[in-house]
């Protein structure tokens, strides 16, 4: 009996235990999702042939080097490489079909390898549904975009209308596969006369941080090869795409003719419910930084904005314009909007084809470049400029911002603002510009203001203060070209430097699953004067490890040796804690140096695009003794903001 007796006792205490003991959480989301496995056969065939056109590309941009034109044309070829290297690379063929169409882009990319190589390019003069591809400033990286150009406007000599196509969520949409939806078909809308671009928007992420730049970079390549008509752009998506509409709208208002958000979201605590019962609450800082991507809140910005919101009847993200619509009427604006009869979530053909006549009629009106009257708001100078408008300063980040102004004829203007210390008014000519009831006489300088306690003076403000470019949270400093800065050193302490190499990896891998782009990454010892001219420093490490930190430490808010970090007037163990910060670059003022982050939404973002906005803000302690999760890169001892003056 006491054998028996022992081991029913240690099953009870094993049983206790397992009971006791927290399921394992599930492992973090994979985005783009796995794909297919390819045969022996079909993965050899696919290999060789993106070799060799990986080997065509490198000999052609040897013997383009002297033709900057041609040269510039380069990405249209790599982009189909890439498109087939990715998909092998990371096991990304989705479906059956994409091994026939990656054979297609095999083969297109080796013509037109050939075409330039023979001085030409006849996709430019194409119309119908064109692939197309552009360089990355933040990383280097190709980047696909489609384009659809009606035959209508062949030959055309005129400035031609254009409309930004923003895509809903496909989490299988990798460049192949978006090259093959493109391939396919033209999007949901397609404006008569006018030429649709639909960028990649770097795969799915409703166009936040590198997807919102990828807009803008694809735009641009676009304009380069085509006459444009700045006046007549307009901008409208569905879905995840509609949530990107409220974002680029809202945030750019001064850039449109028109915009037609399709469903959608236009906020974060809302969509996601994150104040739902059991729900962990969020810090205060993160509630913030909600504001970065929230139309909500300013929606003001449409006052110079036609706005054309869709949702079907029955759609649960009927949601975005029912919140949007209340928010522009608290500002006495009203919401124009479509509503498909008994629909869910996707267009009712007779209300989509009322809502497209709609598009067309204020595409060929156009905007006014210079409106009368000027409303703008913002939370923050990452978002600086309205119509006619722009803020160099706040008084505050993250509370809202506002200018309304009236050019009352060609020599006076007058505006009132609120939360802001300087501002200017580009394009505008005044004798004389009246700012919260003080009257300032320019003597024809440029409309350039700013705040010196509780008067205007004419010129800009003076000293270090945050301003457009240069403004924080962390996640800033990853809308312009960056570099990651590898220690070479040996660490403070091995528990430093495992968790710096395992949050340099971490960062490394979400940048490419979330912005299809490899981060580049320098060492320390050989960064370069462009790339510190140039370039956002991530500085990755400590000041023992990492040479460039040490060179700037004295010039940051911060003391760190083996013994202690300190920071505010308190003291961490420097065995057990790091700081992550962004700051003004002491090596260049114009840019910025990041200690110890990526972009910083991590895995948790994966699964919903609402929740892929800034987490950290300009400065955080962590306790390294917590691993890193899906949410937080360790335990959050502190946070919270720098001031105007990054004090």
């Amino acid at each position: 009996m006491r054998p028996l007796v022992t081991f029913l006792a240690v099953v009870t205490f094993v049983s206790l235990a397992l009971a006791q003991t927290p399921p394992t959480p599930p492992p973090p989301k994979r985005i783009p999702i796995p794909g297919l496995t390819l045969t022996t056969a079909e993965r050899a065939e696919l290999t060789a042939g993106a070799a060799t056109l990986g080997r065509d590309i490198t000999a052609l941009s040897a013997d383009l080097a002297g033709n900057a034109k041609l040269a510039a044309l380069l990405p249209d070829v790599e982009v189909l490489h890439k498109a087939v290297d990715w998909a092998l690379r990371y096991d990304e063929l989705m479906v059956p079909k994409e091994i026939a169409f990656a054979r297609r882009m095999l083969d297109l990319g080796r013509e037109r390898a050939a075409q330039l190589r023979a001085g030409t390019a006849p996709w430019l003069d194409a119309t119908g549904l064109i692939l197309r591809g552009h360089r990355s400033a933040l990383d280097g990286s190709v980047q696909p975009y489609g384009l659809v150009v009606p035959e209508s406007l062949k030959g055309a000599t005129r400035e031609l209308p254009l409309m930004v196509w923003l895509l809903g969520r496909g989490e299988k949409r990798t460049e192949l596969a978006f090259l093959a939806e493109r391939d396919a078909g033209p999007p949901q809308i397609v404006p008569k006369d006018t030429i649709v671009v639909v960028p990649y928007g770097r795969f799915c992420n409703a166009t936040k941080f590198a997807g919102e730049v990828d807009v803008f970079e694809a735009l641009a390549a676009v304009r380069a090869q085509y006459r444009i008509d700045e006046k007549r752009i307009a901008v409208a998506g569905f879905s995840m795409g509609g949530g990107s509409t409220w974002h680029l709208a809202t945030h750019y208002s001064g850039l449109w003719c028109a915009a037609s958000p399709g469903a959608g979201f236009a906020e974060t605590p809302i969509f996601t419910k994150v104040h739902a019962p059991g729900r962990e609450p969020r810090a205060s800082w993160e509630q913030l930084l909600w504001r970065q991507y929230e139309a909500t809140g300013i929606a003001g910005n449409l006052f110079n904005l036609p706005t054309l919101a869709y949702t079907g009847e029955f759609d649960g993200q009927k949601e975005a314009s029912d919140l949007m619509e209340a928010a522009m009427a608290k500002e006495g604006l009203k919401l124009e909007r479509f509503i498909g009869p008994q629909t869910a979530h996707k267009y009712h053909d007779e209300t989509k084809a009322a809502l497209t006549r709609r598009l067309e009629e204020l595409i060929a009106k156009g905007r006014d470049p210079r409106p009368r009257e000027v409303w703008f708001q913002t939370y923050t100078l990452r978002y600086p400029d309205g119509p006619g408008v722009r803020l160099e300063g706040l008084s505050r980040h993250w509370e809202l911002a506002e200018v309304r102004a009236t050019l009352h004829d060609s020599h006076h203007l007058a505006a009132h603002t609120k939360n802001v210390e300087a501002i200017s008014f580009p394009g505008r000519t005044a004798s004389t510009v009246m700012l919260d009831g003080q009257e300032l006489r320019t003597a024809g300088a440029e409309l350039q203001f700013h705040r010196e306690g509780d008067t205007w003076k004419l010129g800009r403000a003076p000293g270090l203060r945050k301003r457009p470019g240069l403004t924080g949270p962390v996640d800033d400093a990853f809308m312009e070209p960056f570099v990651f800065v590898r220690p070479s050193g040996r660490p403070l302490h091995p528990e430093v430097g495992a968790w710096v190499e395992s949050e340099l990896t971490a960062a490394r891998h979400l940048w490419r699953d979330v912005f299809r782009g490899d981060a580049r990454v320098v060492a320390d010892r050989a960064i370069s004067d462009a790339d510190i001219a140039n370039h956002n420093l991530i500085l990755w490490g400590d000041p023992s490890s990492n040479t460039v930190l040490a060179k700037i430490l004295a010039h940051l808010p911060v003391k760190w040796d083996a013994k202690e970090l300190v920071f505010r007037g308190r003291t961490y163990d420097a065995k057990t804690h790091a700081p992550i910060l962004v700051f003004p670059n002491p090596l260049n003022p114009a840019r910025y140096v990041v200690l110890n982050s990526g972009i910083d939404f991590r895995t948790e973002g994966y699964g919903n695009n609402a929740h892929q906005t800034p987490k950290l803000p300009d400065w955080t302690i962590v306790d390294l003794r917590t691993p890193p999760g899906p949410r937080w890169p360790g335990k959050i001892v502190d946070a919270g903001f720098f001031d105007e003056s990054w004090k």
